[in-house]
């Protein structure tokens, strides 16, 4: 059995980043016929968000590749025991995983709390890359600002940067998106 692989990619908002991971799926499913599963964190909590929800599954589905779609906003591992080794499973976005897990609950964002929800996305990430042919995840590169604003913006920066570097680190490939142009940062193009 051919081992699982994760890309992960990342990038500025609006930079071009889960359209390159959507043509990096589908070059990859192409190759080896294999399924597309989009697993969407979005939640449409107000009128934009809705519309770039609506955009996205409207651009999925028109073009020649049939992509099926997981919502799962909070504990993505549990779509696990859904997917097989013959899927090529897009997970958008760590960013708003990351918001949906720290806010889905009134609990205090102490150091427990915190690590609680950061080893539950990692697990949940590694649930999903162990059982899928390949995992490609994106989120957003934010931390190139200030996050000295609030105890929260900075809690949330200092947890978004573990997760990356933690991701980077299991990933076969990781990719910067800057202004619609992907950047090699590890691993080999394929």
């Amino acid at each position: 059995m051919e081992a699982s692989s994760l890309i992960f990619i990342t990038g500025g908002v609006r930079s071009g980043k889960s359209s390159f991971a959507e043509r990096k799926a589908i070059e990859i499913a192409s190759k080896k016929e294999r399924q597309l599963i989009y697993l969407a964190t979005g939640v449409s909590s107000d009128s934009e968000m809705k519309e770039r929800i609506e955009i996205h599954q409207r651009d999925r589905n028109m073009g020649p590749y049939k992509w099926k779609t997981i919502e799962r906003p909070v504990q993505v591992g549990g779509i696990a025991d859904v997917i097989n080794n013959q899927d090529i499973i897009l997970l958008d976005c760590v960013t708003t995983l990351l918001n949906n897990e720290l806010f889905s609950t009134d609990r205090t964002w102490d150091d427990l709390f915190l690590k609680t929800v950061k080893e539950n996305i990692i697990s949940g990430i590694i649930s999903i890359k162990n059982r899928a042919g390949t995992l490609i995840v994106v989120s957003n590169e934010v931390l190139n600002e200030s996050l000295m604003a609030t105890d929260i913006v900075f809690s949330y920066g200092r947890l978004l940067g573990q997760i990356h570097q933690d991701l980077v680190k299991m990933a076969d490939q990781v990719f910067l998106v800057e202004a619609g142009i992907p950047i090699v940062k590890k691993g080999a193009c394929q």
